[in-house]
């Protein structure tokens, strides 16, 4: 009752073909059209609801929460829940536009030592502004599509060679949807951030190494991350995160004023990557020194506008220890170091039919643990050039 996420799902052994909204219970999906008679949930997606602001966030958690603990509404309930096993997940919601940050301090540490060895690490911007690139939201697919490698430029001996990348890679990031739009000329600050991010979810930033190292001379990730991005199926509304809310890491230099902490927007996430079904890294979304608050006050306070279904994501969620690594680029460090799988296989990078999940549990009220779902992809071999 504490998590209560929503997707999108339909189910076509009961005729329920068009997908529709519902909220997980367990190991069921609730449907929202029967329950709650509206409308706005018979929706292939939930941006309809989104728009409709925080409070209406807030009343809808309380009826179904009722709904659900109030014997009077068991049988009514009971009729409207499916099995997880028999629906099919949607993306959840239409995606506008997207952006993607690089806000772990780890992370950002170990790329720099392995790009600029001897040098500093940290470029001289990196402790005043959450760094951040714009990706491309035609590309970002729901958990479980299969992710084709791509083909691409990749630095040659003594010219580009052209073919399918062999560094890919993944990164394990959260995700953060806009609900209520912000308008052009006019910033969102760090304390109004609950009003306008509807939920939480999981993401897999999937990357081709040697494409970027090529092309990002001297602009940012184009062709190397636009490929694919997956998206767990499940949205964490914002409110059922309030227990895992703590302080973020201290930062020094102090951030500029419009950067500066308002509330606890810190997150106390633990996330799981698994690898062809083995554990490869456990990375800890409270180690990450930009908050999510502090991403959404950067990304507008030049006046950018932010619409529904707009995404921000966290950037590779790195710790400090080596099993806390969030991509194969830190976890191989550059591929010097390949990772030894249980079944005495290795990976540098990933190879085709590899499978990647990333889950994630929050604290909960009670001690329950709030669940993320998972995010997975399966790689499958590039297409003819």
């Amino acid at each position: 009752m504490a998590n209560l996420p929503y997707g999108v799902f339909s189910a076509g052994d009961r005729d329920l073909t068009a997908p529709r909204v519902g909220v997980r219970i367990g190991d069921s999906v609730l449907d929202l059209v029967p329950v709650l008679g509206e409308q706005v949930f018979a929706e292939p997606s939930l941006n309809a609801f989104m728009a409709q602001g925080r409070a209406r966030w807030r009343d809808v958690r309380a009826r179904i929460t009722e709904l659900l603990t109030d014997e009077r509404h068991r049988a009514s309930v009971e009729a409207a829940l499916y099995p997880l096993s028999g629906v099919r997940l949607q993306r959840p919601f239409e995606v506008g536009d997207y952006v993607d940050f690089y806000a772990s301090e780890n992370h950002a540490v170990n790329v720099g030592r392995l790009f600029r060895p001897g040098g500093e690490p940290l470029t001289p911007n990196w402790k005043h502004l959450p760094i951040g690139y714009h990706g491309r939201s035609g590309t970002v697919v729901v958990s479980g599509t299969p992710v084709i490698r791509p083909n691409g430029q990749r630095r040659g001996e003594a010219a580009p060679v052209f073919g399918p990348t062999q560094r890919l890679d993944f990164e394990a990031e959260v995700g953060f949807v806009i609900g209520a739009g912000s308008e052009l000329g006019v910033p969102v600050g760090t304390g109004d951030f609950a009003d306008h991010v509807f939920g939480v979810f999981l993401l897999n930033d999937w990357s081709a190494r040697d494409l970027q190292a090529w092309e990002a001379q001297p602009l940012g990730p184009f062709l190397a991350k636009s490929f694919a991005t997956s998206v767990s199926p499940w949205v964490v509304p914002l409110e059922a995160l309030e227990h895992a809310r703590i302080a973020p890491p201290p930062r020094d230099p102090e951030p500029l004023p419009y950067l500066a902490d308002s509330g606890k927007w810190g997150l106390d996430l633990a996330l799981e990557v698994r690898l062809n079904g083995n554990m490869v890294a456990s990375p800890r979304f409270a180690t990450m020194y930009w908050t999510p608050a502090q991403m959404l006050a950067h990304l507008t306070v030049n006046g950018a506008s932010t619409r529904t279904g707009d995404v921000f994501a966290s950037g590779t969620v790195s710790g400090p220890e080596r099993d806390q690594r969030g991509c194969l680029l830190e976890l191989s460090w550059g591929g010097t170091d390949p990772l030894t799988l249980p079944d005495g296989s290795q990976r540098a990078f990933l190879e085709d039919w590899d499978q990647v999940s990333i889950s994630a549990t929050a604290p909960g009220a009670g001690g329950t643990p709030i669940g993320f779902g998972e995010v997975t992809g399966r790689v499958l071999e590039a297409a003819a050039p």
